[in-house]
Formats: C-alpha cells, structure tokens, sequence
C-alpha cells in the first residue's frame, strides 16, 4: 500500500478523520495478515515508510507507524504519506546458550555473625501476635 492521507476535511471533525486513517492501516494489515503464506515462509514482514509526502518519507518500524501518524496530526499536517509493503519472513533460530552457574564468590559467608539479620529483633506487623495458633484460638473464644 503506498497512499498519501488527507488528515483534513470540509466536513468532518479532523479527530474522526485521523480515526478513519488508522483504521484503513490496520485494516489493510489485517488483510495481509489473513493471506495465505507462501512456501517455506514463516510470517510476514512489513517494510514501512513514513513522511509528509512520498519524496520525504523515511522507514519506519511498524510498531511506530501508527504514532508517526498521530504526531503528524498534532503538528497540524494537512496529509502524510504511508508506505507499506509486505514481504517474506523467516524465523532464525536464537543460539543456544548454556545457563551459567551462579557465581558463589558473591555470596556472603553465613558463618559471618555481621551478615546475619536478628529477625526476632524487629516487633511483628500491626495486628499480628507472638505465639501463631494459639493466640488466634484464644482470640475466638474471647
């Protein structure tokens, strides 16, 4: 799809037009989307550029196309240019790498009395009491 979007119109509210411009573009990559794929290809992907006019656009990410066209409309564009083209993916597969072993040096030696924390130390939390199960059995009776 290569257009150029008008963002203004005579008799539309220009927050419904810009609406009408996503929406054609994520219904055109709907569409594509929905085709069959070719032989030994895994997915779509989709080069995009985007520009005020089609001398002027750059690539762009898909992911970004949409806020492309947003930040144009705020800046008060009157109409942008929307490239985009489907073609052939592949998947790669990521190498595999073997999970690594904690490094110990980093811990703390335990047998250390100055990194041993007194939990006792600290009162419990508001509305807690000392003793567990039986102070909840007590406080039933009560």
């Amino acid at each position: 799809m290569k257009k150029t979007f008008a963002l203004t119109a005579a008799s539309k509210h220009p927050d419904r037009v810009l609406e009408a411009v996503k929406h054609e573009i994520r219904k055109y990559l709907r569409r594509e989307r929905r085709r069959k794929l070719p032989e030994g290809v895994d997915f779509l992907d989709f080069d995009c550029r985007f520009g005020l006019d089609a001398d002027s656009a750059e690539v762009v990410h898909l992911s970004a196309l949409i806020g492309q066209v947003d930040a144009a409309a705020r800046d008060g564009a009157a109409s942008v240019y929307v490239e985009i083209l489907a073609k052939p993916g592949h998947r790669t597969k990521r190498p595999r790498t073997e999970k690594a072993s904690p490094d110990l040096s980093d811990l703390s030696d335990p047998s250390d009395p100055s990194n041993q924390s007194d939990v006792s130390a600290s009162p419990p939390p508001e509305g807690i009491k000392d003793g567990g199960a039986t102070d909840r059995a007590a406080d039933s009776n009560a």
